[in-house]
């Protein structure tokens, strides 16, 4: 079978007016004009991918905002591709130049109208009028499981003292790596140490201390469960406006907590592997959007 090329991009936009602009890039080698996307380094990290090719072909870095759909099709030699996309915001830092002006060689900032008149692909077109269509995004917040530490069975001390393992130092590398693209000010652990130790790679990243929260554990009775992810939810809402936070929460509360904040009855969807995590994107009060990173 053939192997699907994995690429990464983003739809880059600034403020203008009353209005946004969106970035479209010129690419000489294709004669077209494109959203700046490219392939995936190795086993790069495709929200990584998204903002390195983003600073590549237009020298801004983006501020990932939520998950876009995807974009799947064979490309002329027949080999399948899939495109993972990110709204991202531009930052506040100067442009400079894009790095291989044979990649690239003109860079431009349109309307979304103009953009959608200028881009030569309809899938580029489609994600730009998805993101029109898109509230304003005021607030960005991180929720992560802790990383995989060992089973709760086979731990002979206070379960609260459960370590994370090899393969929980290896995802709480992963997950700093693509969490710490997002600039959050602010950590927020629960209290059993394998919730503190998730966090330590992207605290060493960023600067910033952990802050513990009960709030954000696992009761010690299943039946307070309920109780619990109304707590978390409530003070998820309480760190959801000022700086940006990123909370390492557990299994038990996560998938309740997400249901309860996107207003549906049903956690299923929401259950978290270890390590993984997602992306509250918010518009003022309202959860716009719940993206998987």
């Amino acid at each position: 079978m053939t192997e699907t090329v994995r690429a990464a991009g983003g739809v880059l936009w600034r403020p203008a007016g009353d209005g946004i602009e969106i970035c479209v890039v010129h690419r000489p080698y294709r004669a077209d004009w494109s959203l700046p996307k490219g392939k995936l380094d190795g086993a790069e990290h495709p929200l990584a991918a998204a903002v390195r090719e983003v600073l590549e072909e237009t020298g801004v870095r983006g501020e990932p905002q939520l998950r876009l759909p995807g974009v799947s099709y064979t490309m002329p030699d027949g080999v399948p591709k899939t495109v993972d996309f990110w709204l991202l915001r531009a930052g506040d830092g100067p442009a400079a130049e894009p790095q291989d002006p044979t990649e690239v060689d003109a860079v431009v900032w349109l309307p979304p109208r103009e953009a959608v008149a200028r881009l030569s692909y309809p899938d580029d077109r489609r994600l730009v009028e998805h993101v029109v269509a898109l509230p304003r995004v005021t607030g960005v917040t991180l929720l992560v499981r802790h990383a995989h530490a060992g089973r709760r069975k086979d731990f002979a001390g206070n379960d609260a003292l459960r370590p994370i393992d090899d393969r929980g130092r290896a995802q709480a590398e992963t997950m700093a790596a693509a969490a710490a693209l997002f600039a959050p000010r602010r950590l927020v652990a629960a209290t059993p140490l394998r919730c503190r130790q998730t966090f330590e790679p992207l605290a060493d990243r960023l600067g910033l201390p952990i802050a513990t929260d009960s709030a954000f554990a696992e009761p010690g009775e299943p039946e307070e469960i309920p109780a619990r992810v109304k707590a978390a939810a409530a003070r998820l809402v309480e760190l959801r406006d000022g700086r940006r936070t990123a909370i390492c929460s557990q299994g038990k509360v996560i998938p309740g907590l997400l249901a309860l904040l996107d207003g549906v009855d049903d956690p299923a969807p929401y259950k978290t592997p270890k390590g993984d995590g997602w992306v509250l994107t918010w518009s003022g009060d309202r959860l716009v959007a719940l993206s998987r990173f």
